[in-house]
């Protein structure tokens, strides 16, 4: 798939292949592979595919770059618009997001101004600063009847409904067997979860196309396991609606709400660039209130990587504040009329005035407290204090490290503390183009030095951070040395560190006791050294594969040599989750005549999720345990 076609909206793509017959859908995915190389870019702004000598089809995007409307996308054909053509140019551009960015409105709600009122409006961070939402106005009778939980409405209902068959079908056709007409079934669904105000469905849904269109053009970003925790999302989000629950959280919000927050005080953390799939860039800057309150503004918009690169000095759209992003990271603003979303994000409204603040530095500043908490409870606080998983990964903490060396993929540092594990540094962005990579491959050179890291805690894997700026440590001679106008921090994602910055090769410390130039060891990996590899393997199979697949791998193993080291290892309701998937998965029902019938993938796709939801939990608890005290001398990794 070419990234210069145009993006076409779900729905249009699902009703265009929904309008096939049986016999041309057979025909759709051989002719989508090949159509998006004979594309051509008119001097009208419209694209253009060439079927032969009677179909050509013209594809012409909106105002906003994307194909919104079915009339948008014609063919010259007779069978047009109901033309294998005009489906197959369709799914070979990209799929456009559901609801992209707007400008934020005016404030829809009012709360009390005055001191605090920044922190009552919204105390939490934008989607990269997690914190628990402080809550504005007089806290709520504990005493007082618990408000119940909403019902659907029957479209509501019937759409969460029909997204779980069709994400179950999906699950059992596999990567292998989901092409063009199984994600046009998970788009209608998609467009119609919308349609009933569903919008969390139908970002799931939207993800786990365009996971199962990575997979099968073989693209290198795409990760098998990506798609699997996609579709464990999907099948939990659409399964709980199906059920008739409402939970907020599960419906989601298709248009972020901004409510007043008075006057604020707000000083810079970081920026950071943002760089999607969907071809949208830009940056975000983190912000922090005296009281700790965090918040973030963000400027995101279509132009993928040269975006984001820029978007690192674009001006502030805010109160006619006279900042750029990267003056506000070291900067701050005293803002007056704020309005602030629930996640922390300010908007800007026509109300909002802003002024330009100094800077404060990490080590006095604000940002302090992030720096004074061990990681392993901020970790583990932020496990803890949140039932929003988007939230907890994009969380930000602090922490003093000492640089132990390149292993592997990743930087191994120490904490600063006494019995602190060995921490994993991974680049925040892994692309080649963004400076994180090369900033740390510079880092990794200069054992023993000591450094300020403020990032976002990687919870899929073991004592791993991804750091998204550095900083000096106070009163240590073997640092950092920035200039005076980087206030003390480095943004990993734009600033590029160079030799200059670093304390000169003489001054290292000694290395000690029993190191040497030889190969780095590796840090205590609790989630490797598991058995629950075997569980993920599974699911990962049937997500590659399809039901069939995993019907196939369970035969081919006796139940005691797949999950007799699960159960040593005590992991038993791991192992009957995986004996009960592999069973239900090999089941052949029989109609009233005897004759072999097709199984329901309701069954298959409930034991799947069981599975899925067990060890996505059991490999959370790893991961927060690897966050703890250093794994003692002598100890043993559990069977595997």
């Amino acid at each position: 798939m070419s990234t210069e076609l145009p993006p076409v909206a779900p729905e249009v793509l699902a009703e265009a292949v929904e309008n096939l017959t049986a016999r041309l859908r057979k025909k759709l995915d051989d002719a989508t592979a090949g159509c998006a190389d004979g594309a051509v870019h008119e001097a009208d702004g419209s694209v253009t595919f060439r079927f032969g000598e009677d179909a050509l089809v013209t594809l012409r995007p909106g105002p906003a770059g994307t194909v919104t409307e079915a009339g948008q996308a014609t063919c010259t054909c007779l069978l047009a618009p109901r033309c294998l053509h005009r489906a197959a140019a369709l799914g070979a551009a990209p799929l456009a997001d559901a609801a992209p960015p707007e400008p934020a409105p005016e404030p829809t709600a009012a709360v009390p101004t005055g001191a605090g009122a920044g922190a009552a409006a919204g105390a939490t961070a934008e989607a990269g600063v997690g914190a628990a939402p402080a809550v504005s106005g007089d806290p709520a009778d504990p005493s007082g009847p618990a408000e119940p939980v909403p019902a659907l409405n029957p479209a509501q209902l019937g759409a969460a409904v029909a997204l779980w068959h069709a994400a179950a079908e999906a699950l059992a056709a596999g990567v292998t067997a989901g092409g063009a007409v199984v994600q046009a079934e998970l788009l209608r669904a998609a467009h119609t979860a919308r349609l009933a105000g569903l919008p969390r469905a139908e970002a799931a849904a939207l993800r786990v196309v365009r996971g199962l269109r990575s997979a099968r053009e073989r693209r290198t970003a795409h990760r098998l396991g990506d798609l699997t925790g996609s579709f464990r999302e999907l099948l939990h989000t659409a399964g709980v609606l199906a059920s008739g629950a409402a939970d907020p959280a599960l419906t989601g919000t298709s248009r972020r709400a901004y409510t007043a927050g008075g006057s604020l005080q707000v000083h810079g953390l970081c920026r950071e660039p943002v760089l999607s799939a969907t071809g949208y860039g830009g940056v975000v800057t983190h912000l922090l209130a005296p009281d700790g309150s965090r918040y973030s503004i963000s400027d995101v918009r279509p132009g993928g990587l040269a975006r984001a690169r820029g978007a690192g000095r674009a001006s502030v759209a805010l109160g006619g504040a006279t900042l750029d992003h990267a003056g506000l990271a070291r900067g701050g603003l005293r803002i007056v009329g704020a309005t602030v979303s629930a996640e922390g994000r300010l908007g800007a409204g026509r109300g909002v005035k802003a002024t330009p603040l100094p800077g404060a530095a990490w080590a006095d500043g604000p940002a302090a407290p992030l720096f004074a908490r061990p990681a392993a409870e901020a970790v583990a606080a932020l496990l803890a204090g949140t039932a929003d998983a988007a939230a907890a990964e994009t969380a930000l903490i602090g922490c003093d490290v000492v640089v132990v060396g390149a292993a592997g993929d990743h930087l191994l540092v120490h904490e600063a503390r006494p019995d602190a594990p060995l921490l994993r540094l991974l680049p925040a962005h892994p692309h080649p183009e963004l400076p994180h990579t090369e900033n740390l491959r510079r880092i990794a050179s200069y054992p023993g030095l000591h450094l300020r890291v403020l990032g976002r805690p990687d919870l899929d894997r073991a004592a791993t951070l991804r750091p998204v700026a550095v900083g000096p440590v106070a009163g240590e001679p073997y640092t950092l040395r920035l200039p005076e106008e980087w206030l003390g921090r480095a943004d990993l994602g734009y600033d590029r560190l160079q030799g200059s910055h670093f304390p000169p090769p003489d001054a290292a410390p000694e290395p000690a006791a029993g190191a040497g130039p030889g190969p780095m060891a590796e840090a205590p990996d609790p989630l490797a050294d598991s058995p629950l590899w075997r569980v993920r393997r599974l699911l990962e199979t049937g997500v590659a594969g399809g039901r069939r697949a995993v019907a196939e791998a369970a035969r081919g193993t006796a139940p005691q040599t797949a999950y007799g080291p699960l159960r040593r290892a005590g992991l038993t309701a791991a192992a009957d989750l995986a004996a009960a998937l592999a069973a239900e998965a090999d089941r052949r029902p029989r109609d009233a005549f005897g004759r072999l019938a097709d199984p329901s993938p309701d069954g298959y796709a409930w034991a799947w999720l069981a599975a899925a939801t067990h060890l996505a939990a059991a490999e959370r608890s790893l991961v927060a345990a690897s966050w703890t005290a250093a794994t003692p001398s002598g100890a043993t990794p559990a069977a595997r």
